[in-house]
């Protein structure tokens, strides 16, 4: 099926019929999704870090959800969430930049749509999110809303984390949950602002609290007590982007990776909200 922007009133009448596909074939689980064909070699090589059945299944992703998922770049939870919800009745949707706005976010949102459209994944759906608008999407619509390795990136932009938490609580319907990973910079400070992409558990919490949202349980599905988070080029440092250098500056060869390879991929929180109602 063609990649579209759908109508934003359209967005109020999703399915939620039963997971059965057209065939009357039960919904392919997530185990085996996760374990599937449709994924990428180097997001499968990334399961170690990031435990995605286990951490699904702790946001409770259920198959004829309507689920939003924020900036989902190169689809590492697009490549499972989407043919879930398409085989089992639900909508997954894309929060990101509105193509219109920019070149950058036009060349995105056509690259994404290419990649995801068709079988396995459905419809490629989208929905308008920016750290300076929010989320654009009928109030009390969605089931899920999925932020991943990007509240730090809100953070930069004033009022922009404020603006997007209170978008979202708007746009989940009234028990509806906003399921946050993100990298901890716990037991150390925040970094202000948290340029080195290390954000506090306690500043996510209180900023989700302040937006009306309730913590209904967090877990160390993904925590990584190997990661000193201490590194000269912050987070990013790590796998994957192994970055050797500032950022926009060219790459050091002579630079050692293999201590941060040691380390693996960054220590995450894993946070599970709730809309009361």
């Amino acid at each position: 099926m063609i990649s579209r922007r759908l109508a934003l009133g359209a967005l109020l009448a999703l399915s939620t019929t039963s997971a059965v596909l057209a065939d009357d074939q039960p919904t392919p689980s997530l185990a085996a999704l996760v374990d599937g064909p449709q994924r990428s070699a180097a997001n499968k090589a990334r399961d170690p870090w990031r435990h995605p059945l286990a951490s699904l299944s702790f946001w409770g992703l259920k198959p004829n959800q309507t689920v939003i998922e924020i900036d989902p770049g190169g689809g590492y939870w697009t490549e499972i969430i989407a043919p879930y919800l398409a085989a089992g009745g639900g909508r997954y949707f894309a929060g990101m930049a509105d193509p219109a706005s920019s070149d950058g976010a036009k060349r995105g949102h056509d690259a994404f749509a290419a990649k995801f459209s068709g079988s396995p994944y459905g419809a490629t759906n989208f929905v308008s999110f920016s750290s300076a608008a929010g989320l654009a999407a009928p109030a009390n619509s969605a089931d899920l809303i999925m932020i991943s390795r990007n509240i730090h990136n809100l953070m930069w932009i004033p009022g922009g984390l404020d603006r997007a938490l209170g978008s979202f609580y708007a746009v989940l319907k009234p028990g509806g949950v906003l399921a946050v990973e993100e990298h901890r910079a716990d037991p150390r400070p925040m970094i202000a602002d948290a340029r080195d992409g290390y954000v506090s558990e306690a500043s996510v919490i209180a900023a989700a609290e302040k937006a009306g949202f309730v913590l209904d349980a967090r877990s160390e599905i993904n925590a990584n007590p190997k990661d000193t988070k201490d590194h000269p080029f912050g987070v990013w440092t790590l796998p994957p982007t192994l970055r050797s250098a500032a950022e926009g500056q060219p790459a050091d060869p002579a630079f050692d990776h293999s201590k941060y390879i040691a380390i693996g991929e960054s220590d995450r929180m894993t946070l599970r909200f709730r809309k009361p109602g």
